[in-house]
């Protein structure tokens, strides 16, 4: 079963900004995780991430993409089976999840 994946606005355009190799990556990776979203924890393919420097993003996961570089975090919805996309960007001395808790922040998430 797959999960639905919804994006916030903001995630989108990461997306578009990404070149059509990324961006055929990303949403492979996506695609695949949508699979069982959950923490490895629990079996799935979702890193945990915490509250590190500010930035308290307990609760989200996120994708490694080693190859490009990039992180997509995300939250996993359990009532409604569904996964918010909530930034994909290059880790850059962890710019990613200050701007994702910004995100979170911003939409309520």
């Amino acid at each position: 079963m797959s999960w639905e994946i919804t994006y916030l606005p903001e995630a989108l355009e990461d997306l578009r900004r990404l070149d059509g190799s990324q961006r055929v990556l990303v949403r492979k990776a996506i695609q695949k995780v949508s699979l069982n979203p959950l923490p490895e924890t629990e079996g799935g393919y979702g890193k945990l991430l915490g509250n590190k420097n500010n930035t308290n993003l307990t609760g989200f996961l996120k994708i490694k993409l080693r190859g490009v570089w990039l992180r997509i975090v995300y939250k996993i919805m359990r009532i409604d089976s569904r996964m918010i996309i909530v930034i994909i960007g290059a880790r850059e001395d962890d710019e990613v999840y200050e701007t994702a808790y910004k995100r979170i922040q911003k939409h309520d998430v």
